[in-house]
């Protein structure tokens, strides 16, 4: 039976996430049953949901073809339940009777589900027939249709494309280090050219160093950030909108005097917590307050700002993204990109540096929200140059910010980065 249980938990899992617009992350913690799994079988339920995640528009798109009537009409948890029969035969090469036959067990051990465990059968037996259908589609049928039409306004087709194609590999774990080379040694890992460590996605507290705060857990390119702020040692910096802390444990650890501050007294927990495991902490002072209201008793040198926004670069980490937010949900970021811009504005002093980034590749959270603020006279642009990319020199656009956009050979999410300077007075 246990077979058939971690499909329904696997399937609940993708119920969950979809009906409560939540992330995965969010789904298991607060899924009941999964605490009961060995790790293994919760290995597998984890699997399971990623790789549905991953190409869940391929998947619907196929399993519409074989239901007599419009796959969104069905119940949600038979089509959950579909996904994770779909994906074990398509993507997982789980065998025909184990990938039929556990899903259907697993829809019969619920009475609302029961019922449709005839049609269940059905056609996942005609998706047993088919031979790597997933890959027949274009990779770009992945995501929503709302998400495809938005991303094509940003980006041109290739780089659609591009980030379609990193979303179908499994992400790499990448590591901030205090010393990369001697990380990557240790952990058998390949030293970057931005200077992160990458290895395989694996337990982090597990790994050697993680308790004696040697490194932490950022991607690559959300290392740039701090890279192209170049802090130097005892200059004051705020790091507005801090959490969890990555980009904090940079600044201190170039010897920066920071301040991290967060409007969330949870999230904030996260940068104390964080700078407590790599002794970090006497260089960064914690603060909760609103970034838009927040009044130092003096101007910083330099101000990074990591912007709330829509997350629409991490979609190789977290694919359900694209699939929790509806275009609704996006439409407020700009607003507030662009008051936390303003405010940054007086927390700068003249003749001060502040880089402005978002992990999404959209341009109305990006590149127009840098060019409504130079449209007034407080900022300049500071046009970033190549060698202060270190390893994404090809990421550059002609305005002089950065887009990093993954290629085939590169894992790491999609970035927009611009430099200003605040006018002088």
């Amino acid at each position: 039976m246990i077979g058939a249980q971690t499909r329904r938990l696997a399937a609940l899992c993708i119920h969950d996430t979809l009906a409560r617009r939540q992330t995965l992350d969010r789904t298991f913690e607060t899924t009941k049953g999964l605490t009961a799994l060995s790790p293994s079988d919760l290995g597998f339920v984890r699997a399971l949901v990623q790789a549905a995640f991953r190409e869940l528009g391929r998947i619907d798109n196929l399993l519409a073809e074989m239901v007599s009537r419009p796959f969104g009409d069905l119940d949600p948890m038979v089509q959950a339940l579909l996904r994770v029969g779909a994906v074990q035969l398509w993507r997982l090469d789980t065998p025909p009777h184990a990938g039929v036959g556990e899903t259907v067990a697993a829809a019969r051990l619920d009475h609302n589900t029961s019922k449709a465990s005839g049609l269940i059968n059905a056609v996942l037996r005609r998706a047993a027939e088919r031979d790597a259908p997933l890959d027949t589609l274009p990779a770009q049928a992945i995501w929503p249709v709302w998400f495809r039409d938005r991303l094509s306004v940003s980006l041109s087709e290739h780089q659609v494309n591009q980030l379609a194609q990193a979303q179908l590999k499994t992400p790499m774990l990448h590591l901030t280090a205090k010393a990369p080379a001697k990380t990557a040694k240790a952990l058998d890992g390949d030293l970057l050219p931005s200077g992160s460590v990458s290895l395989p996605m694996g337990a982090v507290a597990k790994l050697p160093g993680y308790s004696d705060g040697e490194w932490w857990v950022q991607d690559a390119a959300a290392t740039l950030p701090v890279s192209i702020l170049a802090p130097i040692a005892n200059e004051r910096v705020l790091d507005l909108c801090a959490a969890p802390g990555g980009k904090t444990m940079q600044l201190a650890q170039a010897g920066a005097d920071v301040t991290a501050l967060d409007r969330s007294e949870g999230r904030l927990k996260r940068v104390v917590s964080n700078l407590d495991r790599t002794q970090l902490g006497d260089r960064a002072t914690c603060v909760t307050a609103d970034g838009r209201t927040y009044k130092p008793d003096e101007p910083y040198d330099a101000v990074l700002l990591d912007a709330p926004c829509s997350a629409m670069g991490t979609l190789a980490r977290q694919p359900e993204g694209a699939w929790i937010k509806r275009p609704e949900d996006l439409e407020g970021f700009p607003r507030v990109q662009q008051d936390l811009l303003a405010a940054a504005h007086n927390l700068v002093k003249p003749g001060g540096r502040m880089v402005y980034c978002v992990c999404t590749p959209l341009v109305e959270e990006g590149r127009v929200v840098i060019e409504d603020a130079l449209k007034g006279e407080e900022w300049e642009r500071d046009p970033i140059v190549s060698k202060q990319m270190r390893g994404f020199e090809h990421c550059g656009t002609p305005e002089g910010d950065l887009l990093t956009i993954p290629s085939n050979d590169e894992q790491h999410d999609a970035f927009f980065i611009s430099r200003l300077i605040r006018r002088p007075v």
